[in-house]
């Protein structure tokens, strides 16, 4: 799982982790938020009063309301993202990652604007009349190039489950399991039968539910977090100021936390952005076909997701993590071998009473290590020797989860009884079957509930965020699966949906009890390759898409 992990995250280096992607997709929404006159600005009022019914009166064919279509986007955008990615991008690229998530956001309105727009004008209806629509058609049909078409139905059938499945039952199995001790393969079992059972029923009964869900976990979530904030209301322009202080420069090293270089917190910030909301993704337009509105006022509503999505939900969970200062604690947790290593020599973050590191150059080169840039950091090889638990050898240092790792124990894997013997250890990676556990920071989904629990709420809190994320990222997986059937029936017709969605539900059961680096890896890899083609095929069509543009100016 090592190699894979490595190897993914060689692929991830290539993609969405090199300096190309985030250009191809923060320049495609400036380019057409320009072309097309800031849409997301001057349509902003009128998205929301055709998502509210008023000055509707579309006689287009359809399954949904421009409502349930936009919900039923919405459910499979708001999902681990929002609660695990935000803390993710935090952990990983500091505070400055989020200013990267709201640039990502803000242009990513324009693009999920014209896609969404394209994906319905070229939508069409399948033998058994269900309506079908996304970038495979208007690939197809506009551009002329079916095989492009069916690359990206391809690549989004790997999407749907690399990016809308696995990671949210991860997420949800790892949060039920610290805050109510349930085990990750019974979520999985339990939520599988359940997906399987509403998925079944196509887009009306996904509609239905994500309609319903969407509100529900909108106010438990938020209202929740609008207290933690009012808790911390002190603390909430320091966040700010975080955010925007070292934009252009990373975020230093503070507390546990080894810091940012400005590469890292851009990468993060536009890859958990282009997550959250999926603008450029081109899964939303397979969505947003369903409605019985216009194609055009159908992209006007989508403007709506990704503000939604990023700016107000991901913005408040950022703050809440910021805020409550837990991004810089450490906390007991069970290491991931993926996230841990050994490191030849001693190292450390203590800091004095002035707050300022004693060993300042050792932060300086431990930071060099987590963002792979080039130090005098040295991984160790060798034998470790562990007596009661406790490790005996000297002159090493366990890094775990991107810091600095404390009062270390190591316990037998089978039996769970405290260690005592030897182990193998090759390029800072134990080779024996043990556990490790410490003080460490701690990422995603465990770190924002352990927000929410630093407050009025208290050990609630990690309940309330264990209950929201359930609701946000079963919501997202439903949504995704309807995501992959469409883009399986483009490929192989109706007759490959029933065993693609026998497939996912499969996937998302064995997620449940797989690493959560892998599986974050994995999203990161899948969504990165699916923007792609979609992205290229925008800009081919962008003379057609500012005509419908103007065409809707003039009738409003």
């Amino acid at each position: 799982m090592t190699q894979f992990n490595d190897f993914l995250l060689l692929l991830d280096s290539n993609l969405s982790g090199s300096w190309w992607f985030p250009i191809l997709l923060v320049g495609t929404g400036i380019f057409f938020t320009i072309y097309l006159g800031f849409p997301q600005f001057r349509f902003f009022g009128k998205a929301w009063k055709l998502v509210s019914g008023k000055n509707n009166k579309s006689d287009e064919e359809g399954e949904t309301t421009g409502f349930e279509a936009l919900t039923t986007a919405m459910s499979g955008a708001v999902g681990t993202g929002n609660i695990g990615g935000v803390a993710l991008a935090i952990w990983t690229g500091g505070p400055a990652a989020i200013f990267w998530m709201w640039i990502t956001a803000i242009f990513g309105m324009t693009t999920k604007f014209v896609e969404v727009t394209m994906g319905h004008k070229y939508r069409t209806k399948l033998e058994d009349g269900s309506i079908s629509g996304g970038p495979m058609y208007y690939i197809e049909h506009a551009l002329n190039m079916k095989w492009a078409g069916i690359l990206f139905a391809f690549l989004m059938m790997i999407t749907a489950i690399g990016s809308g499945n696995m990671p949210q039952i991860n997420n949800i199995a790892l949060v039920m399991n610290t805050e109510f001790s349930v085990p990750k393969i019974f979520t999985g079992l339990f939520l599988g039968a359940l997906l399987w059972i509403i998925i079944i029923g196509g887009i009306k009964r996904i509609a239905s539910v994500a309609s319903k869900i969407i509100p529900i976990m909108g106010l438990i979530y938020l209202g929740g977090a609008l207290i933690i904030l009012l808790e911390n209301y002190q603390n909430i322009i320091p966040s700010f100021n975080a955010i925007f202080a070292q934009v252009f420069t990373g975020s230093a090293a503070v507390g546990g936390f080894l810091g940012a270089s400005f590469a890292m917190s851009l990468k993060y910030g536009v890859a958990r952005g282009l997550y959250s909301n999926e603008a450029g993704q081109g899964s939303s337009p397979i969505a947003h076909a369903s409605s019985k509105n216009t194609s055009i006022d159908q992209g006007v509503v989508s403007i709506l997701e990704p503000f939604i999505d990023t700016i107000v939900v991901c913005s408040v969970t950022a703050l809440v993590i910021l805020s409550s200062g837990v991004w810089t604690e450490k906390f007991d947790t069970t290491f991931s071998k993926t996230d841990m290593v050994i490191l030849d020599g001693i190292y450390s973050d203590k800091e004095n009473i002035d707050g300022n590191y004693l060993y300042p150059d050792h932060m300086n080169e431990l930071t060099k290590y987590v963002q792979y840039i080039d130090s005098d950091v040295d991984e160790y090889s060798g034998v470790l020797e562990i007596r009661d638990g406790t490790l005996i050898t000297s002159d090493i240092t366990v890094l775990h989860s991107r810091s600095i790792a404390e009062n270390v124990i190591v316990t037998d894997k089978e039996d769970k009884s405290l260690y005592t013997g030897f182990l193998n250890v090759e390029n800072g990676k134990v080779q024996d079957a043990v556990t490790f556990q410490g003080k460490s920071l701690v990422s995603s989904s465990e770190l924002t509930a352990k927000a929410f629990s630093q407050g009025i709420f208290g050990q609630f809190g990690g309940k309330l965020v264990a209950i929201a994320l359930l609701l946000f990222a079963f919501s997202t997986a439903i949504t995704w699966c309807y995501y992959g059937d469409r883009s399986t029936a483009y490929i192989f017709g109706e007759r490959g949906v029933f065993w693609y969605r026998n497939f996912y539900v499969l996937c998302f059961i064995l997620a449940a009890v797989i690493d959560t680096t892998i599986v974050w890896n994995i999203a990161y890899v899948v969504v990165a390759l699916v923007s792609i083609p979609n992205l290229i095929a925008l800009f081919v069509l962008r003379n057609e898409m500012k005509d419908l543009t103007k065409e809707f100016i003039s009738k409003y």
